[in-house]
Parts: C-alpha cells; structure tokens; sequence
C-alpha cells in the first residue's frame, strides 16, 4: 500500500466550503420581518384606525342628514359640492365605499403612505439599526427593494382597510341593491362589489409614484421626522400647484392629478383612458425616484 492510500485511509477529512447561492425564501423572511416590523408599530395601527374611523364618520353624518338631503337624480347628482356619488350614498350603501375613496385619497391615505415611506430608511439609521441591517449579507439593493415593496403593502392594506370599513358600515346603514353607475345604467350588487374592489387595487397603485418619492427622501436624511416632514410636504405643495388654474401646463405631470380617475370606472362601458394615465404616470415616478432612491442608498457613507 502506497503511503498516499494510507494518508487517505487515516488522516480525517477536512469538509472543503462550498459557496452557497442565496436562498429565495430567505428574501421572504427579510421581507416578512420588514411587513412585521412596519405594520405593528403603534403609529403603524394608528394611522390605519383613523383611516377605518374616516368612513363611518361618513356613513353617521350622511345617515343624519337622510331626511334633508335632495333627492338625487338619475346620474347620481344633487348634492351641491362633493362627489357625484356621495348623494347615491342614502339608495345603496355600497357608494359609501366609493365617497369614502374621495374622501380620504387627496390627504388622509397619501399622508399615512408619506409617513410610512419616510421613515422606511430615515427612521432605521435615527434608530440606530440601519447599520447593523447592511452588516448582514443581505445588501443594499435588496433591502431598498425590501423597504419599498414594504410600502407598497401598506399602500394597498390602508386602502382595503378604508374600502372594507365602508361596506361594513354601508351595509349596516343604508339599503343595498343594483348600483346606478355615473352614466345612468344599471348593474347588479354583484357587479358593483367587483368593481369596488378593482377601484380600491386602483387606488391602491395610484399610490405607488408617492410611495417612491417619499423613499427617496427618506434616504437624504438620517432624521426619521425630518423625512415624513418633508414628504409629507411635499404632497400639500404638489396638491396646492394642481389647484393653481394659471399652472395647468404642469397639471398633467404631478402624480396627483389623475388619482380621482377611478370614477370612470363607475360608468358603463368602463372608461379606461384617465386611468391608464395615472397608472402610467405612477410608473413613471416609481422608475425615476426609485432609481434616484437606489443610487443615494447605494452610495451613501453610514457611519452611524
């Protein structure tokens, strides 16, 4: 026997390290830990309890005022001021999702979304743990993608959290039946519930471009309250220019001015053309201020 065969009969072998390829359910746990982490902290739960409470304000103050309010017409007018839909609220609970939608989109849900999203990166590096997040081998792309996909889940769970409480209290307050659409037609409970819940995902990704925007900002600075101060800033200032008439030329590019948009899709037939807009636009800020939010993270110094 050669003394190489008994080396290798004796010696105990030393396991030589394989390089291992990274685990896509480990990126799920970061993100579940990230989904955790953001939708159960207190001012989390109480952003989404004001944004439940919203529609039954509604529903009670509509439901008050039943026995004054004109009767609406056909094509669901008759309230001066207000949406279109808001007066079909008394003859079909169901409308008191779409009002409550109006209501909340402009401020109370883009707020709640600034807030979060300003703090997605900001708040971690005031805290104190941004930096023991990039320690682990996750690195910085794919916890900015983390982050950002965090906050496309609230997007989307604040706005359920608004459609939801609104049919509850409709159904519980007012009559439910067929649905008169904005065009005058009428369509069954069935069909306006479907299309209730295609108009909260709608709202839901009207959403989407404010959601990068307020990322970005969170990644210029280390202050978790100076980002959703300044983001959520920034939304009064974009909404204050969409309201200035001499500043139409610009109108059209704000990520705001087509959110109301998804009232065409109470008409029959549906009409798409506003709403591909919004969510084109929406796209359009998601792919720049990402890009600008990846780039400033990426390449930021974290020392602290």
């Amino acid at each position: 026997m050669s003394q190489a065969e008994t080396t290798s009969d004796t010696a105990p072998s030393v396991p030589v390290p394989v390089p291992r390829a990274r685990n896509p359910l480990w990126t799920l746990g970061i993100l579940r830990s990230e989904l955790t982490l953001t939708l159960l902290r207190w001012r989390t739960l109480a952003l989404l309890g004001v944004l439940a409470a919203v529609p039954v304000l509604i529903g009670i103050a509509v439901r008050l005022e039943t026995g004054h309010s004109a009767s609406p017409g056909p094509d669901g007018g008759g309230g001066a001021g207000g949406p279109a839909f808001l007066s079909q609220v008394t003859n079909n609970g169901l409308f008191l999702v779409f009002a409550a939608l109006a209501a909340t989109l402009p401020v109370f849900l883009p707020m709640a979304v600034g807030v979060v999203a300003g703090d997605a990166v900001a708040g971690e590096a005031s805290a104190g743990t941004l930096r023991y997040l990039l320690v682990a081998p996750a690195g910085r792309t794919r916890l900015l993608l983390t982050k950002y996909a965090s906050v496309l889940v609230f997007c989307l769970l604040a706005t359920l959290v608004v459609a939801v409480s609104a049919l509850v209290v409709g159904v519980l307050l007012f009559p439910v039946g067929e649905v008169t659409t904005i065009s005058g037609t009428r369509i069954g409970f069935g069909e306006g519930l479907a299309r209730a819940g295609l108009i909260a995902v709608i709202v839901a990704a009207s959403l989407t471009g404010f959601a990068a925007v307020g990322l970005f900002v969170s990644t210029l600075t280390g202050s978790g309250i100076a980002a959703m101060a300044a983001t959520v800033g920034l939304l009064i200032t974009v909404q204050i220019v969409d309201g200035i008439p001499q500043l139409n030329a610009v109108h059209p590019y704000l990520f705001p001015h087509y959110w109301m948009s998804y009232a065409d899709l109470l008409r029959a037939p549906l009409y798409w053309d506003e709403v591909v807009k919004n969510l084109g636009l929406q796209g359009l800020y998601a792919a720049v201020f990402g890009s600008a939010a990846w780039a400033r993270f990426t390449a930021k110094d974290i020392t602290a």
